[in-house]
């Protein structure tokens, strides 16, 4: 055992001398393990930041929240099947919140998009969203300042809102909005609250939650037209309830409001976070996929010049390794000694390749993404540093180990 270690020792020195002796042919010969490395870490980084960011975005929706809407939030199948279905009305959501009344909370919305206006300032295409004081109830979202719509404002057809965070910083800019009067659309309403950060999942289409103002559901309807508006029924399961079972619970109440016959199907959807979940899953599997293949094209690449390298300096010390066999070392020192040397340069191209990624990855997460390096991708840059490096050097300390003494000496 300890003949072993001397024997790994001596192998390393030699490998870390050899390296040293050639600097700038090693510099090179790592330039693609440290574009590949690069590579491997900044594309799961992202994609770490990217999940980050998504689970920020959906989490407002709740995990345990039904969304009974006229269309599935991810189309699948025939579409013009979904758009010829009825709109879900304000009747239909207070029929159901009566049958339902296992339902922790039951909240109606609507949404359209109209320009906001304070002062001189102007914000075009916002979203306005008709909703009651039980938003609260089915989403985590909370005001940071003042208050959230409140009952009577809904029975009283109040002109009050409630602006997003992202609203507050671009039409106030730095003057407290509550109790200010905005004008949406061609209605006045008085600010009297602002939502706390919650996060855009725009990036997949999604809306921007801190770009959003709430209004009574009975205010949008007068302001806005929304009589006819197709609605979103939030539903949120009873604490401890099954979400799968409770499911199955509301699209029974709603095929008896819609009056639907059992071989009639469903024309409305049932929607919930699982399936936006499934679907960002999916993307990223393939975005992921894709990065992964074109930093291993360049790992390939990398590797193909660290064993031309190597299969270079076994020949350049063809005389060495004559020697060296001569004086007794045998075919397994001299195959240790030089795979340990293309594991060695791969391995320092990888740890470049991994600071370079650390750098990369803190301006991410200070501009885009919150995005870190973990532990385990950093394990995942060092282990594949590593293999490149034995199946590079594999080949060469084969070929090395492999040759004749003799003949190794003859060698000019």
């Amino acid at each position: 055992m300890r003949r072993r270690l001397r024997e790994l020792a001596e192998a390393f020195r030699i490998a870390l001398e050899a390296i040293r002796a050639n600097t700038a042919r090693g510099i090179l010969t790592t330039l693609g393990i440290v574009i590949g490395i690069a590579g491997v870490v900044t594309t799961m980084t992202a994609a770490n930041g990217l999940t980050n960011r998504f689970k920020e975005s959906v989490a407002v929706l709740g995990s345990d929240v039904l969304y009974v809407s006229r269309m599935p939030w991810v189309v699948t199948g025939n579409f013009f099947e979904f758009r010829n279905r009825p709109n879900l009305s304000l009747r239909e959501s207070e029929r159901l919140d009566a049958a339902l009344t296992s339902a922790f909370a039951i909240n109606p919305t609507a949404a359209t998009s109209r320009p906001i206006k304070f002062e001189s300032r102007v914000l075009d295409n916002i979203d306005i969203v008709g909703t009651t004081d039980r938003h609260v109830l089915v989403s985590s979202a909370v005001p940071e300042f003042g208050r959230f719509l409140t009952s009577f404002d809904v029975l009283s057809r109040r002109a009050v809102c409630v602006i997003g965070s992202s609203i507050r910083e671009r039409l106030f800019e730095g003057i407290d909005p509550l109790n200010k009067d905005v004008k949406i659309g061609r209605q006045r309403f008085r600010v009297v609250g602002v939502m706390e950060k919650q996060g855009s999942s725009g990036f997949f289409g999604g809306p921007d939650f801190d770009s959003q103002i709430f209004v009574p559901i009975s205010t949008f309807v007068k302001s806005f037209g929304g009589s006819n508006r197709d609605l979103n029924i939030a539903v949120k399961a009873p604490e401890g309830r099954a979400l799968d079972d409770f499911e199955f619970e509301v699209t029974g109440e709603m095929r008896k409001i819609r009056r639907l016959t059992p071989t009639e199907p469903d024309d409305f959807s049932i929607n919930k976070m699982d399936s936006l979940v499934a679907m960002f899953n999916n993307v990223m599997g393939q975005v992921l996929l894709v990065g992964m293949i074109i930093t291993g094209i360049s790992l390939l690449v990398g590797g193909i010049g660290v064993a031309n390298i190597m299969f270079v300096s076994v020949t350049e010390r063809t005389r060495e390794i004559g020697i060296r066999k001569a004086l007794g070392a045998r075919r397994g020192t001299i195959l240790m000694q030089f795979l340990l040397e293309a594991t060695v340069i791969c391995l320092l191209g990888g740890l470049i390749g991994l600071a370079l990624s650390l750098g990369i990855a803190e301006i991410v997460s200070r501009l885009l993404l919150p995005a870190s390096v973990s532990p385990f991708i950093v394990a995942i840059a060092i282990l594949v540093s590593l293999g490149v490096g034995a199946v590079s050097g594999i080949l060469p300390a084969y070929r090395a180990s492999r040759l004749s003494p003799i003949e190794a000496l003859r060698y000019e």
